[in-house]
């Protein structure tokens, strides 16, 4: 058997049967490594047996992404904090309202962290009164006069964190209408319980009014969440109601403007579901 070379073990193999080939083939361990592969690339040639897969080209790698900074990632969400789109607008309008308000009370003297009852009164807060017969405007515009940067930051961030959810679901105009509602019955509330006299502002009360309009919106799975995410939302909404509801029982905080707004908002969710159902 001549394998000295290439060309003489292909002459060699072309003259021998298939059996002995496979045979030679299948216990290539036991003869020189020539004769192993002369045996294969024979029976390859007959069609006897697959040729061997060329190697896939190696893939190339992907550019590793630059990681985003800071700046990539705060900007868009503060773009959508203060700037109205299509999709969401009636919060950033609100927000932007309340900023607003604040900034011209701060621009024109008032103390940007403890106004005093005058000043508030002086912008349009809910007084014993003055509301009730004579300015009722007054219900509404104290839901954009806030007593200091304190209180409004943490009623823009309750806002922000609550609306965004909400009017992906309900719409704008769905939502900017709850709000306004909540918060003047929140207001009318709060002067009907304190009749001895009592100077209120902020947003509070309408905000109550989105967290009883979500809780409506999840017990009657008009939000599509599994049932998991439905329970621990629920939760997360009576746990922010009850513990702001609580604080209120040890703070200079109006718990009958929340309990006010927080109905009407329960309320409201009725029609808005039956619109939410016709569109």
């Amino acid at each position: 058997m001549d394998v000295s070379t290439p060309e003489a073990a292909a002459a060699h193999f072309a003259q021998r049967p298939d059996a002995e080939l496979l045979y030679l083939a299948r216990h290539a361990s036991r003869y020189p490594p020539a004769v192993g592969a002369a045996a294969v690339a024979e029976l390859q040639r007959r069609g006897l047996v697959p040729e061997a897969p060329l190697a896939p080209p190696p893939t190339p790698e992907a550019p590793a992404e630059p990681d985003e900074t800071w700046a990539q990632v705060l900007l868009p969400v503060l773009r959508g904090l203060f700037w109205p789109t299509r999709q969401c607008w009636a919060v950033p309008v609100l927000i932007d309202l309340n900023l607003l308000v604040w900034l011209a009370m701060t621009w024109s003297g008032v103390s940007a962290t403890a106004p005093t009852g005058h000043e508030l009164a002086r912008w349009g807060s809910n007084v014993t009164g003055l509301t009730w017969p004579g300015q009722p405007w007054r219900l509404v515009t104290s839901l954009f006069v806030h007593g200091g940067v304190a209180h409004l930051l943490l009623n823009m961030a309750s806002l922000w964190l609550l609306g965004v959810l909400l009017e992906a679901r309900t719409g704008g105009a769905r939502l900017l209408a709850a709000y306004l509602a909540s918060g003047v019955a929140a207001s009318a509330a709060t002067l009907w319980y304190h009749s001895g006299g009592i100077n209120s502002t902020g947003a509070s009360g309408a905000i109550f009014g989105l967290y009883g309009l979500l809780l409506m919106l999840l017990l009657s799975k008009k939000i599509v969440l599994d049932k998991w995410d439905r329970r621990g939302m629920l939760g997360l909404v009576l746990y922010l109601v009850l513990s702001n509801l609580v604080s209120g029982l040890t703070g200079n905080i109006d718990n009958i403007a929340h309990l006010g707004g927080l109905l009407m908002g329960l309320l409201v969710a009725v029609p808005i579901q039956l619109s939410m159902q016709r569109s």
